[in-house]
């Protein structure tokens, strides 16, 4: 059993962190980069189509996520490359307030096959979420218990505990970087329910202090008067969104957030040296 949690206080954790989302999907997503002075005009079309995602707090919430990858940067690697098959592994959380190891937290298998993302999601404490992507153990002191997560775990959720478990283990993962943004959200509906559009302002990473949620000042991975916009969907993207971006003159980019981050400190992140430091 990982540091100070009892049985029902991880059950508690796990139950109450349940989301409504899917937590395996395909999609594609295809990336551009706007001017702020540009996003009212976006918004404005986007409104005639779509709905602001019910599940969003007025103005948009933050996002901030923690990336695990080797201390040779293998998954960073992969990317740049372009190899056809990736991964990634990070935990997500949404919102404000600093993180304690019972919250809930996403952790996250993100691949890439061909032209296809998928994603496989499940809903841990983000104390277990750290154990499981840390191979070291230094970040929680302690290496992962996957025998006792299966057992607190839904069965459907173990082949993808294991998958991430053997994943970290084989890239020798340990937490290297973090993004942080704004998020406005707007979604589908109909038979275009599955498309969704989010506008993310003030992209920044830093490469150590891990504990999520904290006011810091991370450094900026996007210039500053610019924001991201990803288009996502399931199938194929609506004419009508294809039209709205040949319209407002957006161009296509291909970007990683994680990797903007590594990147920002010219690909020497201080988290790739030396011992992992403690989160908790």
């Amino acid at each position: 059993m990982l540091i100070g949690m009892s049985n029902q206080t991880v059950n508690q954790a796990v139950s109450s962190g349940v989301k409504a989302s899917p937590h395996r999907f395909n999609r594609f997503e295809i990336k551009y980069l706007i001017t702020e002075q540009d996003v009212p005009a976006l918004r404005e079309q986007l409104a005639t189509r779509m709905s602001t995602d019910p599940l969003s707090p007025p103005g948009g919430y933050r996002v901030e996520s923690l990336y695990f990858d080797s201390a040779d940067l293998r998954c960073y690697t992969e990317k740049i490359e372009g190899l056809k098959f990736r991964r990634k592994l990070r935990i997500r959380t949404y919102g404000d307030g600093v993180l304690t190891p019972e919250s809930t937290v996403s952790v996250e298998i993100k691949q890439r096959v061909n032209k296809v993302t998928q994603k496989r999601r499940l809903d841990l404490p983000f104390i277990y979420a750290l154990a499981l992507g840390d191979s070291t153990g230094a970040a929680v002191g302690e290496q992962v218990d996957v025998e006792k997560l299966l057992e607190i775990s839904p069965e459907n959720q173990h082949a993808l505990i294991h998958e991430m478990a053997s994943f970290a283990k084989n890239y020798r993962l340990r937490p290297i970087a973090t993004t942080k943004y704004h998020r406005e959200a707007f979604v589908g509906a109909d038979a275009e329910e599955s498309s969704r559009v989010t506008i993310d302002h003030g992209v920044s990473g830093r490469d150590r202090d891990f504990l999520l949620g904290q006011d810091l000042e991370d450094r900026p991975t996007v210039a500053q008067g610019l924001a991201v916009v990803e288009i996502k969907c399931d199938e194929r993207v609506p004419f009508w969104l294809t039209d709205m971006t040949a319209q407002l003159e957006m161009s296509v980019i291909r970007m990683s957030k994680y990797c903007e981050t590594i990147e920002a400190f010219h690909n020497r992140p201080a988290s790739a040296f030396g011992a992992v430091d403690p989160i908790f």
